[in-house]
């Protein structure tokens, strides 16, 4: 008889979108798959495989990775070798990156047809590949939606569109009241960044047979109960993904063993218990050079330590660049293995661009935040962390941040420095803050404990995946 971890009769067929932000949970939801002893596909391009594989090669005998090529530069106007969204120079290449996903239909479905000797049990696709359909009613699997967002952004955006709310905003800085919410959600129409992948996503949702969410019920449970009514879906409920590894195992995640692993950790290790502020803007996030140097200037000024991830070094400071590792301070350029080093006892506060991954992953660590948006649905997730959830403060960003940081303006040094005494001190709502947070980062934890929540949801998506395999008709 089998047991609750040996499902090597399902097939699991996962189709991330080409961007850090969505690869890596979707690698994380392999590795849970892979856990309880079902098989899985993680169809990919050469380069995203190679920056996955040191992750998955634990669990290789179950999880195959597949590299399928991306259509040559010649194709699809991209730069060469640009086969990540993270990659893209500006956002002008954004149309053609997407029409190029598309081109990943047909290798995907000669793949399967000649390659698979177990057709898939399920498809798990992201939102923004709307081509994951065909692949499903080829082989009559169940097709799963994985959501990149929180409940609480996803509700708001479900309930803006299914209200008719955006048709009726003309003005980008006129404030949108979000209506079918527990309690008032007010946006404007500027940072909702409204466009035409918002029905992309409606779409692919409404015609999927449910939906993924990487979160976790002690979270977002009111939210979660609206959205199951507002929808009528199925949704399983399964993270945080990113604790699906175990510690030994994070540090590779999204990225292969470097040197500035091994200093991130080392320099945390010789500084006091939440005695650091972590500073990242996600892997497409920029700031533009002079928010850069203000941000230099403001931590400098705050005496603190601080360790800074930084994709594009313009505007930081010359001393920056020729000393960027001192006693106070530590400069990454690139990759950092943002998990193990959230997760360090030397980190106190998160300076973050509120992606959901960093969100969740701060949460998860039990570390406040400092809130600072840039673009997507990060103003959303702002307003979970900042008003909701009370376990983030502003810095005060208002609007929306183009490609390379520009036409936002410039967040002064006072409420940077007001910001991070907040976080890292704040008086006793500081105290009050670090607390909640903390509690629920053991919430976090417990949940995809065995027993816990997302543990439990994991076992009913397995079981209504062996439940419904193979018994679509054409018409779903």
């Amino acid at each position: 008889m089998k047991g609750p971890n040996n499902h090597e009769d399902l097939h699991f067929l996962l189709l991330p979108f080409m961007a850090s932000g969505h690869m890596l949970p979707m690698s994380d939801i392999a590795v849970l798959l892979a856990l309880r002893g079902a098989s899985v596909t993680l169809i990919t391009t050469p380069l995203n495989a190679a920056r996955l594989r040191p992750s998955l090669s634990p669990h290789h005998s179950l999880i195959s990775l597949v590299p399928l090529p991306f259509p040559p530069a010649t194709e699809s106007g991209l730069p060469e070798g640009c086969e990540s969204f993270d990659a893209l120079p500006s956002r002008d290449h954004e149309p053609a990156f997407f029409r190029a996903t598309e081109a990943l239909l047909a290798p995907t479905l000669r793949h399967l047809r000649a390659r698979c000797r177990t057709p898939p049990s399920c498809v798990i696709a992201d939102a923004l590949l709307p081509w994951a359909r065909e692949v499903a009613r080829e082989f009559r699997a169940p097709r799963l939606v994985f959501h990149g967002y929180a409940f609480f952004a996803t509700l708001c955006l479900h309930n803006l569109v299914a209200h008719g709310a955006l048709t009726r905003v003309g003005d980008g800085n006129a404030r949108v009241v979000v209506p079918g919410m527990p309690h008032e959600v007010e946006i404007t129409e500027e940072q909702l960044q409204v466009d035409e992948r918002l029905k992309d996503l409606w779409e692919a949702r409404e015609t999927a047979d449910g939906v993924i969410v990487n979160s976790f019920e002690e979270l977002e449970c009111e939210y979660l109960d609206v959205y199951r009514e507002a929808t009528g879906k199925n949704v399983w409920v399964i993270g945080p993904v990113s604790l699906s590894n175990n510690p030994s195992n994070t540090i590779d995640r999204g990225g292969k063993t470097s040197p500035n692993e091994l200093w991130c950790l080392d320099w945390l290790n010789r500084r006091e218990p939440k005695s650091v502020i972590y500073v990242s803007f996600g892997s497409i996030g920029r700031l533009s050079p002079p928010q850069t140097a203000e941000l230099a200037r403001a931590l400098e000024a705050s005496g603190r330590n601080f360790m800074w991830v930084i994709k594009d070094g313009g505007g930081l400071p010359k001393e920056f660049k020729e000393e960027p590792i001192t006693e106070k301070r530590m400069v990454v350029h690139g990759w950092a293995p943002q998990v193990a080093i959230l997760s360090h006892r030397a980190v106190g506060g998160f300076i973050t661009h509120c992606g959901w991954n960093s969100t969740l992953e701060g949460v998860s660590a039990g570390v406040p935040l400092v809130a600072w948006p840039l673009f997507a649905e990060q103003f959303i997730n702002e307003k979970l962390v900042v008003d909701v959830l009370h376990i983030g403060v502003r810095v005060g960003v208002e609007r929306l941040s183009g490609w390379a940081g520009e036409g936002v303006g410039v967040v002064g040094i006072e409420a940077i420095e007001r910001a991070l005494e907040e976080v890292m001190d704040g008086g006793k709502e500081g105290v009050l803050r670090r607390k909640r947070v903390r509690e629920l980062g053991k919430m976090a934890r417990k949940a995809v404990d065995v027993g816990g929540s997302s543990y439990v949801n994991m076992t009913r998506l397995i079981e209504y995946v062996s439940e419904h395999r193979s018994v679509k008709d054409d018409g779903t």
